[in-house]
C-alpha cells in the first residue's frame, strides 16, 4: 500500500493489522482520485471509517490542506497516527476514535465543514442513505463538495439524496463499487482551481 501521487508519491503506508479492516486497493484509489481531482487546490477532507488513513493521506498528498480521520477501532487509530508521523503531516491532520454517527454530530458542534468526505466502511455494514442524510442534516459538506462512497457491488446507493447527485458510479471486479456524489450543481474551486 502506497501513496499514489502528489507530494508524498511513492511513500509506503502501513496497513491495519488483522482482518477487521479492508484497505482500498491502489488501483481503486487511483481511479477514484482521477475522477475527483486528480489534484486539489486546498480544502478540508473528512476520512470516515479511516482504517489506515490511506484515503485521507492521499488527499493531503494531492493538495488538500487538512484531513480529519475518524475510526472506532483502536488498531486503526494507532496505524493512522503511525502513518501521519511517517509522512510528517501531523500539523495537517486531526485523529479521533469514535463511532461515525457520533463523529458527525461532534464535527457539526465544532462548526467544521468539508470539501471532500470519504466513506469507506466494511462492506454491507452500514446504511449509506442514513450516513449521507446525517452529513446533509448536519451541514458538513460544502457547496460544490464531493462525497466518495466505497461499497460492495451488491449495495445500491441512491442516485439523488437531498441535494446530492451521483457524478460517477463504477464497479471494480466482483466486490468493490464506488459512488461519488456532488453537493450542488458545480464543483467548488477546490477541485477546479478556478
Amino acid at each position: 500500500m502506497r501513496v499514489i501521487a502528489g507530494d508524498l508519491k511513492g511513500r509506503r503506508l502501513e496497513a491495519v493489522p488483522g482482518k477487521q479492516t479492508r484497505p482500498t486497493s491502489d488501483k481503486v484509489k487511483e481511479a477514484a482520485f482521477q475522477i475527483m481531482g486528480p489534484f486539489f487546490y486546498g480544502g478540508r477532507c473528512l476520512d470516515l471509517f479511516a482504517g489506515s488513513g490511506s484515503l485521507g493521506i492521499e488527499a493531503i498528498s494531492r493538495g488538500m490542506d487538512y484531513t480529519v480521520f475518524i475510526d472506532k477501532q483502536s488498531k486503526a487509530i494507532h496505524t493512522i497516527y503511525k502513518n501521519i508521523k511517517t509522512m510528517n503531516i501531523e500539523e495537517q491532520t486531526e485523529v479521533a476514535r469514535m463511532d461515525a454517527f457520533r463523529a458527525l454530530r461532534v464535527t457539526q458542534k465544532n462548526k467544521a465543514t468539508f470539501d471532500l468526505i470519504m466513506i469507506d466502511p466494511p462492506y454491507e455494514k452500514i446504511d449509506y442513505p442514513n450516513v449521507l442524510e446525517e452529513i446533509i442534516k448536519q451541514g458538513l459538506i460544502n457547496d460544490g463538495g464531493m462525497i466518495y462512497c466505497e461499497h460492495g457491488t451488491s449495495e445500491d446507493l441512491p442516485e439523488n439524496i437531498q441535494g446530492l447527485q451521483v457524478i460517477r458510479q463504477i464497479s471494480y471486479g466482483q466486490t468493490t463499487g464506488i459512488t461519488i456524489y456532488l453537493n450542488g450543481k458545480h464543483k467548488s474551486t477546490v477541485f477546479t482551481g478556478e
